[in-house]
């Protein structure tokens, strides 16, 4: 592979190939164009306007993608060959990652941090903690929905009711949606209290069971079906706030019940 920093002492310049039609920007083309000014490159920009103009250039160069980057009289080749030529890391899309949960799970802590400060004054509450589950299983929810018929798929791997009774992963997503909704709002615990419990109970006995017993590695629908994370500790973790929150909404409720009767005449 050449290095990038050999080409000269003083000057260094690169050719790029690149899609801009009326109806496409290659968006590739323009991450190209910004690695290698960023890199300290002159940057000769060439436009392919048609898609004739594209595939007479991939025909003349033997190439199947554009953009084509050229350093010298070297083809460097698209934008992952390029970080490359850089000593930039290429992302692996089949990579297993915890970033996805990583950033879904901080984005509702500050959530639940921002709403205990504009509703009570206090940053750190006890309704900071609930929030932060209820505004959790709300988003998560909504990555399930992002592509339902794939989440209901991948969940079919591991959730035991869901193997048993198919539709059972299309409903899961709308009822931890309404869990956490009502969750959040503190009403009908009668019906969020039961849904989080029958939900989050089968899916820690699924999980445990396909991790920790079958010791199978699969990845878990828990961020969406087209997620890289692997299902283990973070979905088991998920089920298992879940619990809690149901079972401390019950006995909250319960609490309040009691004292409604010993203040009765």
């Amino acid at each position: 592979m050449p290095d990038p920093g050999k080409q000269s002492p003083t000057r260094k310049t690169a050719v790029v190939y690149r899609m801009v039609m009326p109806t496409h920007v290659c968006p590739y083309g323009i991450k190209a164009l910004h690695l290698l000014k960023r890199a300290g490159y002159e940057v000769e920009d060439h436009h392919l306007a048609t898609r004739e103009q594209t595939d007479a250039f991939k025909a003349k160069h033997g190439v199947a993608t554009t953009p084509q980057i050229f350093v010298g009289d070297v083809r460097v080749g698209g934008h992952d060959d390029l970080r490359r030529f850089l000593g930039k890391r290429v992302a692996d899309p089949k990579a297993t990652s915890y970033r996805p949960v990583i950033a879904l799970f901080s984005a509702t802590a500050l959530m639940a941090l921002a709403a205990s400060y504009a509703v009570t004054g206090n940053v750190v509450t006890l309704l900071t903690a609930e929030w932060f589950i209820g505004f959790s299983m709300v988003v998560l929810a909504l990555l399930k929905l992002q592509n339902l018929e794939s989440f209901a798929t991948m969940f079919l791997n591991y959730d035991l009711l869901a193997r048993r009774w198919v539709p059972y992963g299309y409903l899961y997503p709308f009822a931890e949606g309404l869990a956490g909704v009502l969750m959040i709002s503190g009403a009908l615990p009668w019906l969020s209290v039961p849904v989080a419990l029958f939900i989050a109970t089968i899916g820690a006995v699924s999980v445990f069971k396909a991790v920790y017993i079958d010791r199978r590695e699969l990845k878990c629908a828990c961020v969406g079906g087209s997620s890289n994370v692997p299902l283990g500790f973070v979905s088991l973790t998920e089920n298992l706030m879940m619990i809690a929150m149901a079972v401390w909404m019950a006995l909250a409720a319960a609490g309040l019940a009691t004292a409604a009767v010993h203040t009765l005449p």
